[in-house]
């Protein structure tokens, strides 16, 4: 499954369904054009006796031009306002829809199995994890994944979800909502709730004024007055019809999009956790179930095209925007015989029961067993071509990403979970291994950040230093939710934080900027410092600096020194782009200017992200081998230029079996 052609096609559909929504606009204000010509060829001439103007023709050019603007402005206007009010992130998406956030210190062990599953899936998929949400009040099974893209996206399952699926189960839909991440399609249901409720707006607007009309009349017993009342009630009827009819066709759009998208989601969710019997499982105790999937929630049906299955309980209507369920488990399971056994809710798990896939591990046991024994610091022979050809959540990628957390210390996996932890444990990674550059870092922290996080920091570094090369990003990216949980005074001196460790010794290694540089990507959009960035449809030629500037810092990083190495390095990842690009000597590589690249970067297509990360990795595979620190600056430079690729060293692994 290639997610960045998923990407670019998802892109193309919401470039699809902006002109369909454009030229429905058109005919809404044609249509909306004749309602008040006709109400306004109602109304008596200016002057008692003279005719009325607007009978001599239909086509009036004023009026036509202030019918289109007042139309326009209103459904762009208030597809806009809907669009921005998401815009904040998946959260706003989950509360809306009465979600609670899961807190990372739950004793519940059935949260706690959805924590780890979710943990591990965004892990293994490479990319941060994402905060969980309950919706406490929903008692079907059913789940949704929201945000505009992968480090705002938030998992949001239902009640039913964690009372009737069991681990395996419910890891098959977590896997079906991280392929509606990956696939790009959340921006695309943002779209569609937007166009929905522009279309939507002019009907409520119609309501208004039909509502209205009576008390017109009621002001005044003159012939103006009752005809006054007329033209509201004809506006009024009409722009009801009117956006009646927009939003019946807007429906039927949205219902089309969404079945195609169901399937693909199914088809991803089983080739990432092998497990087939996970996700048609799920199905089948959904139709088992008295709630099935049905949400109570009064926004449901606002975001009904979002969720895992139908929030209504129905597939066979015109406007469903799922499949049926016996479809979608015949697709996964052939021998499903259309009959749903009744069901009851599951026994609660054991708190250790919520670690991880018992199914999973017997299958891959050799596999997870010979990574747990050692090896995480050796360096791996590997392909280049093979990488991004796996794009994607498989098995070995869960048992790998099972293993790193595994090798964590579970105080540090706790630490990272809460807001005062997960700052000390990036402080406590940033810092330096010589003596006196820490002992320099440390008092440039002193003076900015908060006395009790700096205090957490120094209990931690023991245990920091002593973790495994691949453990230090993945640790990173579990930080995500607690650090998102942060007050906006407190975001701030984490930032500040940052920085001064950073900077504090005059001088940046690559791991500290990619670090810094992923946290100011990640969280200063979520916190309002930074907007969010459109992609753009840039040809390599285009951006031919910027991944000139890229590939060499990644050549002489690699390599200590040795010039000649570097810039074979740098032509294995010219080839792998096919670009003709000038190698940049050592002394002009700066991070002021690799930070610029990857910006750049991070503005391209999905299609040329893709490019650019197969020559990043071609080139710091030269040698036929990467080292575990390299692996990790690939995933992050693919973290920052907003592209998720699952870890090298498991891709690396899987190719050795």
């Amino acid at each position: 499954m290639d997610f960045f052609e998923r990407q670019e096609s998802a892109r193309q559909r919401t470039g699809m369904l902006v002109g369909f929504f454009c030229l429905a606009v058109v005919l809404i204000v044609i249509a909306i054009y004749f309602v008040v010509l006709f109400a306004l060829r109602m109304t008596p001439g200016e002057e008692p006796g003279s005719p009325n103007p607007y009978l001599s023709t239909l086509f009036h050019p004023q009026l036509f031009g202030v019918v289109a603007v007042c139309t326009v402005g209103v459904v762009f206007l208030s597809s806009l306002y809907k669009t921005s009010q998401l815009s904040s992130g998946g959260e706003v998406v989950a509360l809306m829809m009465g979600g609670r956030l899961v807190d990372s210190q739950t004793r519940d062990p059935a949260e706690q199995m959805l924590l780890n599953v979710v943990e591990e899936m965004a892990l293994a998929a490479g990319m941060a994890v994402p905060p969980v949400f309950v919706l406490d009040n929903e008692p079907g099974i059913n789940a949704f994944a929201a945000g505009f893209d992968p480090n705002d996206a938030v998992v949001a399952v239902s009640r039913g979800c964690i009372d009737y699926l069991d681990r395996d189960e419910l890891q098959g839909v977590v896997a079906h909502e991280f392929s509606h991440i990956l696939n790009g399609d959340m921006r695309l249901n943002i779209r569609l709730i937007g166009i929905l409720f522009g279309i939507l707006v002019l009907a409520i607007i119609g309501w208004y004024v039909l509502r209205s009309a009576p008390y017109s009349s009621g002001r005044s017993n003159s012939k103006e007055g009752g005809g006054a009342a007329m033209i509201m009630l004809a506006v009024g009827v009409g722009l009801l019809v009117v956006g009646g009819i927009g939003l019946f066709f807007a429906k039927l759009i949205k219902s089309a999009v969404s079945r195609q998208r169901e399937y693909l989601a199914d088809a991803s969710a089983v080739q990432f956790t092998r497990l087939p019997d996970g996700i048609s499982g799920a199905l089948k105790k959904i139709g088992g179930t008295l709630a099935g999937s049905k949400v109570e929630s009064p926004n449901a049906e606002e975001l009904s095209h979002m969720f895992f299955c139908s929030a209504f309980n129905g597939a066979e209507l015109m406007f469903a925007t799922h499949p049926p369920l016996d479809k979608r488990i015949r697709r996964i399971d052939p021998l499903f015989d259309g009959k749903f056994p009744e069901q009851v809710q599951k026994r609660r798990p054991t708190f250790e029961r919520g670690r991880r896939s018992t199914k999973a591990k017997r299958a891959k046991g050799r596999q997870f067993d010979a990574i747990r024994a050692g090896g995480l610091g050796d360096a791996m022979p590997i392909d280049p071509a093979g990488i991004l050809g796996q794009t994607g959540i498989g098995v070995e990628q869960l048992i790998y990403v099972a293993a790193i957390l595994d090798s964590i210390p579970s105080s540090l996996r706790d630490t990272a979970h809460e807001p005062y932890g997960a700052r000390a444990l990036i402080y406590a990674m940033l810092l330096d291994g010589v003596p006196d550059i820490r002992a320099k870092q440390i008092q440039s922290l002193k003076k900015c950040a908060e006395p009790l996080v700096v205090d957490e920091m120094q209990k931690m570094v023991q245990l920091v230093d002593k973790l495994p090369d691949e453990a230090r990003f993945p640790l990173v990216e579990t930080t995500f939710p607690a650090l998102k949980r942060l007050t906006n005074q407190q975001y701030s001196g984490f930032r500040k934080g940052v920085d001064a460790l950073v900077e504090a010794d005059e001088k940046v290694d690559l791991f500290e900027y990619v670090v810094r540089t992923l946290l100011h990507r990640a969280l200063d959009v979520h916190f309002g410092l930074k907007p969010r960035r459109k992609a753009k449809k840039d040809s390599a030629d285009t951006v031919a600096k910027s991944i000139t500037d890229v590939l060499s810092t990644l050549a002489h990083a690699g390599v200590a020194g040795d010039q000649k190495a570097a810039k074979a390095a740098f032509e294995k990842g010219v080839a792998a782009i096919g670009q003709n690009l000038e190698f940049v000597p050592r002394s002009e590589c700066s991070f002021r200017r690799l930070g610029d690249s990857l910006e750049t970067l991070a503005s391209t297509s999905p299609t040329l992200k893709k490019r650019c990360l197969n020559a990043f990795i071609a080139c710091i595979a030269a040698d036929g081998k990467v080292v575990p620190r390299e692996a990790e600056l690939i995933q992050a430079i693919a973290a920052v230029v907003g592209a998720a690729i699952p870890p090298i060293a498991a891709i690396a692994r899987s190719n050795e079996q």
